[in-house]
């Protein structure tokens, strides 16, 4: 049975319940403590008791007779009701009516039609009323189900959503500095026009936000519509694509007919290159729909009618693949770039999500955001969001930086699988892998800084270490590469020094190395082989794009000397990470033994152990506690790690 014959079902159910019960009670409602007797029994009752009056209702096939008698019952008079039925014949009424006149009983004849008239009434009109009942009911079921066919006339009309009074302010959004200056002209425009038109400029009649996901595109876009304080539609673009062509078309004209009336306005396209992907391309020519609907758009935006007053905003991150003719002055005239924030602007997009939050005096923004390199600002505000779940569940008054640091781990690699049990041979060989990353990015000036190093499983890791650079910049030099792939040999060398093996662990980090050693050779000129790009044929295939253009152009030879030169680079990390390794060997012995007692160390630990073999409190999350960072008093401070001469000569 489909989901309709159920609803309908469902919802006539309840009436005809209460109509049963209905004519149900009408019997009992109608009922009394009357008792029903046969013709020998009323005959007796005539002749033998004190019967005071008679009703006599003739009928279609009998006689109905109802009557009272009074009777004497241990002193007291009780009146009985009796009822009979005769049969309808004329004889028998007459005998009757003899009967009951020669006992001197009063008698009066009732008209049976008339005494059941309204009875009669209701029962006569009552199935039509039901029939009008399950009509309607119908009817609302049908209206309900066929809501999608009720309008099929409104097919074609625009889904963009109209919001006004928009909330979100400039001040909602953090660390766009650029971005909200190229968008407070539009605000200008909005509120004062005459302003413009007077100089003779023209303000861009659409503006293309550009950037990765969750950089705060559409954010920008609210906050314009906010500040100008006019009505705001938006839409996605794959709203307009429908699987009939024209509808998307219709939907366009009537965007921007509903807009015009509402001008100034602002219409925002969320993921324009749903519908405005670049014409002709495709194995088999394109889409027809999407094709017409992009058409419609180009005409609308810098068509011959005008739109004044009306500016389109839209939001993509594959402006690569938008149509050349949608990227043209006189439609989208502008493009601007949101890119991940850096770190100042982390900081502050931090300090905003962090407004109604309660932080432990130990956290710091700046040193979160040192943490967090490439997180975009929908990122940040998961991973405080995470963090005060982590805090109201380890049931602590304010956020720690402990939390946060767990957040971080969370949106980078999912929860912690605690229940993965390693062998206590696992444990140490995973806690000295990490332990040597971590001593090549405290040794290395160039190398990244370590900010946690934790030997928990997450994901598909046995363990975790999360390295940044020092400073945040826009290019790397030849020295800082090399650091990187330093950096990253450093576990499986530690295997190697420790425990003599080498284990799969190191597979991501042998991947991640060769990577930047081949970027090094072929497309940074960072080798002997001088600044030469040469192709690597990874290029991705892009249908109605040159397929040819992902091809190697260089010969087997040169191919050969590619290979050498990573090698070269690699094996030139691999022994400078080596002899770094043996050099600081006590010291990545204390901060393994630390990782096997604590399992996770933040940047701040590890730096004091490298520095002073000791750890330091941290804040518990108790509003009344107060952080010890570093303090000269050696008593308020957990003792070093002791390593005796038995475990360093073992390790050793």
């Amino acid at each position: 049975m489909s989901n309709k014959n159920k609803s309908l079902i469902q919802s006539i159910l309840p009436w005809i319940v209460v109509i049963v019960l209905f004519s149900l009670l009408i019997p009992l409602l109608s009922s009394s403590s009357t008792s029903e007797v046969n013709y020998n029994e009323f005959m007796t009752i005539i002749e033998s008791e004190n019967v005071t009056e008679v009703e006599i209702t003739p009928g279609t096939y009998v006689t109905a007779i109802e009557g009272t008698y009074e009777k004497t019952v241990d002193g007291e008079t009780v009146t009985y009701t009796f009822e009979t039925n005769v049969p309808q014949t004329d004889e028998e009424l007459n005998s009757l009516v003899q009967l009951l006149e020669d006992n001197d009983i009063q008698i009066e004849i009732i008209d049976y039609e008339s005494s059941n008239l309204v009875f009669n009434t209701i029962i006569s009109l009552l199935p039509y009323a039901l029939l009008l009942i399950v009509m309607y009911m119908l009817y609302r079921s049908m209206a309900g189900a066929g809501s999608a066919n009720s309008r099929a006339f409104d097919f074609g009309n625009s889904r963009a959503k109209l919001e006004k009074d928009s909330k979100t302010r400039f001040t909602d959004v953090a660390g766009a500095d650029e971005e909200k200056e190229e968008l407070k002209e539009l605000v200008e425009f909005l509120k004062n026009p005459k302003k413009f038109v007077s100089m003779g400029a023209k303000i861009p009649r659409g503006v293309l936000l550009v950037g990765p996901p969750g950089t705060g595109k559409t954010l920008l876009a609210r906050a314009v519509a906010g500040e100008a304080n006019v009505p705001f539609y938006s839409i996605s673009g794959s709203e307009f694509v429908e699987m009939f062509v024209g509808v998307g078309a219709g939907r366009v004209r009537d965007m921007f007919k509903e807009a015009k009336k509402n001008a100034p306005c602002i219409i925002f396209i969320d993921e324009i290159d749903a519908v405005g992907r670049q014409r002709g391309t495709g194995v088999g020519g394109g889409h027809d729909e999407r094709e017409q609907t992009l058409n419609q758009l180009l005409v609308e935006m810098d068509g011959f009618s005008g739109n004044e007053g009306i500016i389109v905003l839209a939001a993509t991150n594959r402006a690569d693949v938008l149509d050349p003719a949608l990227l043209r002055p006189g439609r989208f005239d502008r493009q601007i770039q949101v890119a991940n924030p850096d770190k100042r602007a982390r900081t502050e997009i931090l300090r905003v999500h962090a407004r109604n939050k309660k932080f432990a005096p130990d956290v710091n923004f700046d040193n979160v955001a040192s943490r967090t390199p490439g997180f975009s600002g929908a990122e940040l505000a998961n991973v405080l969001n995470e963090a005060a779940l982590l805090a109201v569940r380890m049931d602590h008054q304010l956020i720690t930086l402990d939390d946060i640091d767990e957040a971080i781990d969370r949106v980078i690699g999912g929860p912690a699988k605690k229940s993965r049990k390693y062998t206590e041979h696992e444990r140490r060989l995973v806690a000295y892998h990490e332990a040597g990353h971590a001593i090549i990015g405290l040794t290395l000036e160039d190398a990244n800084k370590v900010q946690k190093v934790t030997i928990i499983p997450r994901g598909e890791a046995g363990g975790y270490n999360l390295m940044t650079p020092k400073e945040e910049t826009y290019f790397q030099t030849k020295s800082q590469l090399i650091a990187s792939i330093t950096g990253l040999m450093g576990g499986r060398v530690a295997e190697e020094v420790f425990f003599g093996d080498v284990t799969s662990g190191a597979q991501n980090d042998i991947q991640q190395a060769t990577r930047i050693a081949r970027l090094m050779v072929t497309e940074f000129g960072m080798s002997d082989l001088g600044p030469i790009k040469y192709d690597s044929g990874q290029d991705a295939v892009f249908l109605g794009r040159d397929y040819s253009s992902t091809s190697n152009t260089h010969s087997g030879q040169i191919a050969y000397e590619i290979d050498q030169q990573v090698r070269k680079i690699i094996d030139e990390s691999l022994e400078q990470c080596r002899k770094i390794i043996n050099e600081q060997k006590d010291k990545l012995i204390t901060i393994a033994e630390a990782l096997l007692e604590y399992e996770t160390l933040n940047g701040e630990e590890i730096e004091a152990l490298y520095q002073t073999g000791k750890m330091f409190n941290k804040h518990d999350g108790k509003i009344d506690s107060k952080p010890n960072n570093n303090s000269d008093d050696d008593s308020s401070n957990p003792k070093p790690i002791d390593l005796n001469d038995d475990l360093l000569d073992e390790m050793k």
